[in-house]
Formats: structure tokens, C-alpha cells, sequence
């Protein structure tokens, strides 16, 4: 089979190489998977710089997330059992963590569904409890994870304020349903929140960036405000003042998703359900930006990488010169 694999870590472009590798054998309570639709993640550009907290062996292959193919022709959603990634033709994942990928969804949309969303449904849902009424500030709101939340924060009845970098990002934001779109480049972000919100801030911020958003987010949370922090695609990690969060009366939420695979198998699977229903009614639906062939995807991890990127890239192993799943 054709793959990709890590030997030296760096950036995606210079640490991936296609090569051509005997298809990985299942381990204990792992089946595997022919690769339909592989979704590329920031942790894919991580693992690569050696930067991420999972640290697999070199050699490697990225690609955490995965719309594959069971030996008996199921359609499966799955986060990948490293070091066998979904950049490759075969993956290999656990077995008992296998979830129905949602029929309304193509292969590419399918693979974009499930970390994304569930870091978002989690995030708003289990951590942050958000309301029908409220408002909701999302950070990066037309990358992979801010759509996801943008979406999932329209389904919930919330108002939606979507803060991206550049024009063209900010039309995106607008087509996913932002009520409000700030573009941090050439917009005061925490004036023009402030003027929209009456002065009041967002009850629900969503925060994957970290940095300067951050303390944007901590300047805008609202009476009982709860900052949902995602992670630190920025690459700064901030060191919020409690006295602040004190004095303002707003929460600080950490969300790992990856936890809840192990603590709470059960509350991903009640997710995925959700999820499911949603997409079944058309109130979500991934953004898939691009759809790139196998021998594309370090210049397309590359791209996640260095944020140029908006929505989801998704690597079709089977596809050629980027046909559709």
C-alpha cells in the first residue's frame, strides 16, 4: 500500500514521505480499515513537528481521523490507532470505538464529522451548557474547529459571533451562519463585540487559538460567562489572571475530547447520535474546503499547518487528481 510516514520530525512538507509500506497487521482489539476519506487536523501539522502530547514512534503516519471501510463493507467513523494514521490506504483503529458514519454524508464529509464536532458538542454542550438566547463568540470561525462550533452553536438557537483573519475567511464565516462576523485584521475585535453586544460580552466564548484571543475572550465574557479553551493553534499558550476571572464572574473551562474516550465511552457514543440526528436534518454539515488525492496531502497538512486553510481539507486515498468521495 502507498503511505505516508514520518521519519525526522519538522514541518509537514519537509517530515512526510509517500512510501511503499506492507498494510499494518491488527493488534489486540484493533480491526483494520480501508482508508475512504482521511480529514486533516492541526494535531496532524503537531504530530509531525513532534510538538503534539501523543509522541508515536518514528517511524510514523499521520491522519487521526478517518471514514473507513470494515472487511465487511461497513462505512465507519474512527480516530486512527497510531502509528498506522489515515494518510495511507490502510489504517488501523480500536475496534470498540468504531462509530456508523451518517448516510446524508459523502465520505469527505463523513470524516470531517466526528472530532471537530464532538470537541464542539462537548464543548458547548457538557462544559459550557449553552442556552437557546445567548450569545456565542467563536474564535477562528472559519477553520475546521470554529465551523464546527459555528454550526453546532446556530443548531442550539444561540446568536453567533464568528471572529476570523482576512476578507476571504469572513466569507466563509458569513456562509456557515455567523449572525456577526469580526475580522481581527482590520476590526478592533473586543470594540466592535462590545458595540454589537450592548457592552454586555458573549455569555459562551469558544476559544482553539489561545494567545491574543484569549485575552480578547477574557475581556468579552459576560456576567457568568463561561470561556470554553480548546487549544493553542496561535502558538501561544496564555496564563489567564484568576483575579480577573474573580472579579468579572466568568468560568475558565479546559476541554480534552480525547478524555471522554476513556472516562465516558458511552457520553461519545450518546454524541455521535446527536450528531447524526442533526446531520440527518441538515442543521450541520461539515465545510470541506478541498478534497486532495493521497500524493497531495503533505502539501495539504502543510497548508492546516500555516492556517491558510478554511473549513476541512479531507485526503481521498482512492481518488485521483481530487474527484470527490
Amino acid at each position: 500500500m502507498q503511505a505516508w510516514q514520518v521519519h525526522e520530525n519538522g514541518e509537514p512538507t519537509e517530515a512526510m514521505r509517500l512510501v511503499d509500506a506492507e498494510p499494518p497487521t491488527p493488534g489486540d482489539g484493533q480491526v483494520r480499515l480501508r482508508v475512504r476519506a482521511a480529514n486533516i487536523n492541526f494535531p496532524d501539522a503537531l504530530l509531525c513537528r513532534g510538538q503534539y502530547q501523543v509522541r508515536p514512534s518514528l517511524p510514523f503516519t499521520p491522519g487521526v481521523e478517518i471514514c473507513g471501510e470494515t472487511e465487511d463493507g461497513r462505512r465507519v467513523l474512527a480516530t486512527t490507532a497510531l502509528p498506522y494514521g489515515g494518510f495511507a490506504e490502510y489504517a488501523l483503529a480500536d475496534a470498540a470505538a468504531l462509530l456508523p458514519a451518517p448516510d446524508p454524508l459523502d465520505d469527505a464529509e463523513a470524516a470531517a464529522l466526528h472530532i471537530g464536532y464532538q470537541t464542539g458538542w462537548f464543548g458547548l454542550h457538557r462544559r459550557a451548557r449553552l442556552e437557546a438566547g445567548e450569545t456565542l463568540l467563536v474564535h477562528a470561525a472559519a477553520g475546521g474547529v470554529g465551523s464546527a462550533a459555528v454550526q453546532l452553536g446556530k443548531a442550539a438557537g444561540a446568536t453567533v459571533i464568528g471572529v476570523v483573519g482576512g476578507a476571504e475567511k469572513a466569507a466563509v464565516a458569513r456562509t456557515l451562519g455567523c449572525d456577526l462576523v469580526v475580522d481581527r485584521r482590520a476590526e478592533d475585535v473586543v470594540a466592535t463585540v462590545k458595540e454589537a453586544t450592548g457592552g454586555r460580552g458573549a455569555e459562551v466564548i469558544y476559544d482553539p487559538v489561545g494567545g491574543t484571543a484569549y485575552e480578547q475572550s477574557a475581556k468579552l465574557a459576560a456576567f457568568e460567562g463561561r470561556i470554553v479553551v480548546v487549544g493553542f493553534a496561535g502558538g501561544t499558550i496564555p496564563s489567564p489572571a484568576l483575579n480577573h476571572a474573580l472579579v468579572k464572574n466568568y468560568s475558565i473551562l479546559g476541554l480534552h475530547w480525547g478524555l471522554y474516550n476513556t472516562k465516558n465511552p458511552e457520553l461519545v457514543r450518546h454524541c455521535h447520535e446527536q450528531l447524526t440526528e442533526l446531520a440527518a436534518r441538515g442543521a450541520i454539515k461539515p465545510l470541506v474546503s478541498e478534497r486532495v488525492p493521497l500524493e497531495d496531502a503533505s502539501a495539504a497538512v502543510q497548508r492546516v499547518a500555516d492556517g491558510v486553510s478554511t473549513g476541512r481539507i479531507v485526503v481521498l486515498p482512492a481518488a485521483k487528481n481530487g474527484a470527490s468521495a
